[in-house]
């Protein structure tokens, strides 16, 4: 009786003891990943003055690295199933690390864009395994939701730091210290997860499924790709259209492929017969949208209309950055004793609120009204709803499945904020192209397509409520 309770009792409580590192690698892990794709924005100008960048291909040490991340989530979710999530993870960071070194070495603009979407891919074996990780770590209700409270925050503090380390490692140092500070960071990392564990499972035999591996790949890569393109080129132009309608073949020759032909499908349509998995990475395909209305959209706000610096704008988002972070580990709290829907319901009412406050923006505003006000609103309703659908879309599956179902997660976010930052881009510019040639200035005329794009974000937040409503009712425990 003694050892059964005190059985009962190590299950009940996760966090104690190897638990607490685990979650400590995974946090971290993510972080890493995160700061990443924010820390290298302050030092472009710098990259582009010492590498010899044109204004086209300097976008490319950005994008190269998203769609790269994007494009191989499916891959590596899948991976870390079959050869375990540690084995992924430290493969992953061992990636991201010499691509790191490489990009702090990059001498030409192709070896530096080489090198960032190598990193991507070493990012998009990192990130579903730390979800694995996660998954079959904390089975416990309330110690899981903790745990992915503490994951979603990790990853604000990575845009956070990045923000602000960005320019002030660029400015005290140089901006190659943007990519080598990743080294000791990364072989921390990896000696951790070669201890903490140690004990996990190796991963489940099978083979690759190479057909659809290379469809799902390509697909993606090539769906994002376009959408991307879609900044610079007409929708209906040769560079979108051409990329996205292949894209959208190869997925649909995808999905083919896993349901009547792959014997050990890479993504297995089954899963989508669990509501939460469906309705939660629909849920997370909005919410990348909203992500980059947030953070993108609002730093541009700052710097192009009331005129701020790009480190002032990193400090200005501080401290709806802290706001996240906090509201982030009270929700995952607060989850397994409300349900979904009221912390989802909640989160959709600041995102209604807050860009619907922050539409009203002008170049007169003042930072605290015009700005600090409205973001600290939306990043309360961030902090509530994306440990919630994170949750959500990695519930309930089998612990064999746990690696895709978090690169699946991951890859509708990702996407989501891809084909977001495309469209609200296209709408702000045509909408700023509009209100400057009805005789608006050109800083009002900016003013006028940021307020569009937020007002199109709050659309996302409510339409994130509208599809919560396809989950079904919480059932509390006895």
């Amino acid at each position: 009786m003694t050892n059964t309770t005190s059985n009962a009792s190590q299950r009940a409580r996760p966090y104690a003891g190897l638990p607490w590192l685990v979650l400590a690698l995974a946090c971290a892990s993510q972080f890493m990943v995160i700061l990443d794709a924010s820390i290298v924005n302050v030092a472009l100008p710098s990259v582009r003055e010492e590498l010899g960048f044109t204004a086209t291909g300097l976008a490319w040490v950005v994008n190269g690295y998203l769609l790269s991340f994007a494009g191989f989530m499916l891959l590596g979710g899948r991976a870390a199933d079959l050869f375990g999530p540690r084995r992924m993870l430290v493969a992953g960071l061992l990636s991201f690390s010499v691509a790191s070194l490489a990009g702090g070495l990059a001498t030409t603009p192709e070896v530096l864009v080489a090198a960032r979407v190598a990193q991507g891919i070493g990012a998009a074996m990192m990130a579903p395994a730390t979800l694995a990780v996660i998954n079959t770590s904390f089975t416990e209700p309330n110690a899981r939701a903790k745990a992915f409270g503490a994951w979603s925050a990790s990853g604000g503090v990575g845009g956070m730091v990045g923000a602000l380390a960005g320019g002030a490692i660029t400015t005290g140092l140089s901006w190659r210290w943007v990519f080598l500070i990743n080294l000791p960071i990364g072989a921390v990392l990896i000696v951790v997860a070669m201890m903490s564990l140690a004990g996990t499972r190796p991963g489940r035999r099978g083979s690759l499924d190479l057909v659809g591996a290379a469809t799902g790949t390509a697909g993606l890569a090539a769906l994002i790709y376009g959408v991307m393109q879609s900044a610079d080129h007409g929708w209906t132009s040769a560079p979108v259209a051409g990329p996205v309608v292949a894209g959208l073949l190869l997925l649909g020759v995808f999905v083919v492929v896993e349901a009547r032909f792959a014997g050990q499908p890479m993504v297995p349509l089954r899963l989508f017969r669990i509501r939460g998995v469906a309705v939660g990475n629909g849920m997370l395909l909005l919410f990348g949208g909203i992500a980059i209305a947030m953070w993108y959209f609002s730093s541009l706000f700052l710097q192009n209309v009331l005129g701020f610096s790009a480190l002032q704008a990193g400090l200005g988002q501080t401290p709806a950055a802290v706001t996240f972070m906090v509201i982030a580990r009270w929700a995952a709290a607060l989850l397994p004793r409300t349900g979904v829907r009221p912390l989802v319901t909640a989160g959709s009412a600041c995102f209604l609120a807050g860009f619907g406050w922050l539409s009203l923006g002008h170049a007169d505003s003042g930072y605290v009204t015009g700005v600090l006000g409205p973001t600290l609103l939306i990043a309360v309703g961030i902090g509530l709803t994306f440990p919630t659908l994170m949750a959500v879309a990695t519930a309930d599956v089998p612990e064999g499945d746990a690696g895709i179902v978090g690169g699946l997660a991951n890859t509708a976010s990702q996407a989501g904020g891809s084909i977001g930052l495309a469209v609200l881009a296209t709408a702000a510019g045509t909408r700023a192209a509009a209100s400057e040639a009805a005789g608006s200035s050109p800083v009002d005329a900016l003013a006028a397509g940021y307020d569009l794009v937020f007002l199109m974000a709050a659309g996302l937040g409510l339409a994130i409520a509208m599809v919560s409503l396809l989950l079904p009712r919480h059932r509390r425990r006895g």
